[in-house]
């Protein structure tokens, strides 16, 4: 039986802690049941190679600066980076918020004839303010003969005879005369997202409108519908049809009103760089005289002036901005 013993914790080459046991004397234990490596570790250490041996908490001390200063490094990268995209934003801001200021309207037309007999195209009362307001005030400016076609009184909640009347006087608004404005009231065409309307009796409708009032442009929402109701993609649907079967007048071109992603949607006229990069024919863009005027046609929808309307107000760039394709 050994006496008391005294453990002494050496370390190897290769930074593992190995363990030997020790008499009160100094008597060396039987190193058995250590691994070859370490018991050859330990029979250096033992004939005194003279190497020096530092305990752990000497190893975690000359350690501990080391990875205080990655850490210390790592946090200054990292603000860095935040401080250099926070000054790149800011200087965005102000330099789209100067040339908006300093500019007049604006509009890439590409192949937009002026003065023609256009058509805008909405399902529900509120559309032509809260999407098309600058595509509505851009051709207006071009002297187009602006006219509207609503497929509903927007009477989901029984609100259709107000909603009339607020359609007409956004209309005032933005220039369009209320002779040039017709609001289908029809069952078959309900403001209803959970119904489907019948694609063919919609083109017919359309179509008779079309040719009644001799329009040679027609603008609407493209195949996602802005919003993504599904009263809109299926006017979109309709004039797809009229125009892939040959259906239309000669000489009558369809505008579509592109759709985009959630963030450029809500970050207002920051996402004029984008619309400039991005492919289309025709993009409208409004002066901040402008904006108020569309402004104030869309607060003439008060009963749908609900406070995240207001926030849409505000934040959406289809209150400045206007991006759209040829069919």
């Amino acid at each position: 039986m050994l006496g008391k013993l005294e453990r002494t914790r050496l370390w190897s080459v290769g930074k593992l802690p190995c363990y030997t046991s020790r008499k009160a004397t100094g008597q060396t234990l039987s190193l058995r049941k250590v691994p070859e490596l370490v018991r050859r570790v330990i029979k250096l250490r033992n004939a005194g190679s003279g190497s020096a041996v530092f305990p752990p908490e000497s190893r975690s001390a000359l350690a501990f600066p080391t990875a205080q200063a990655r850490c210390h490094l790592l946090s200054m990268e990292i603000l860095v980076f935040l401080c250099s995209a926070a000054a790149v934003l800011v200087w965005g801001f102000l330099w789209a918020w100067d040339a908006l200021e300093r500019m007049k309207s604006w509009e890439q037309t590409g192949q937009l004839r002026a003065g023609s007999r256009t058509l805008l195209v909405i399902a529900h009362p509120d559309d032509e303010a809260m999407f098309f307001a600058p595509t509505v005030l851009s051709l207006a400016r071009l002297r187009h003969r602006v006219s509207l076609l609503c497929f509903s009184t927007g009477n989901y909640y029984n609100q259709g005879e107000i909603r009339k009347k607020e359609l007409l006087q956004s209309c005032d608004v933005l220039g369009i005369p209320y002779s040039s404005v017709m609001i289908i009231d029809n069952r078959a065409f309900p403001d209803d997202p959970g119904v489907q309307w019948d694609t063919e009796h919609v083109a017919s409708d359309l179509l008779q409108h079309i040719e009644a009032n001799g329009i040679n442009l027609v603008v609407t929402f493209d195949a996602r519908g802005v919003s993504g109701h599904i009263n809109h993609i299926t006017l979109h649907a309709a004039v797809r049809t009229l125009h892939s079967e040959g259906r239309l007048p000669k000489g009558c071109s369809v505008l579509m009103l592109e759709t985009v992603n959630v963030v450029r949607k809500y970050i207002s006229f920051l996402d004029l760089p984008f619309s400039w990069l991005q492919t289309q024919n025709v993009l409208f863009v409004l002066s901040s005289k402008e904006v108020a005027q569309a402004k104030r046609a869309m607060s003439c929808h008060r009963s749908q002036l609900l406070w995240f309307r207001h926030l849409y107000v505000f934040f959406s760039r289809y209150m400045r901005i206007n991006s759209l394709h040829f069919l």
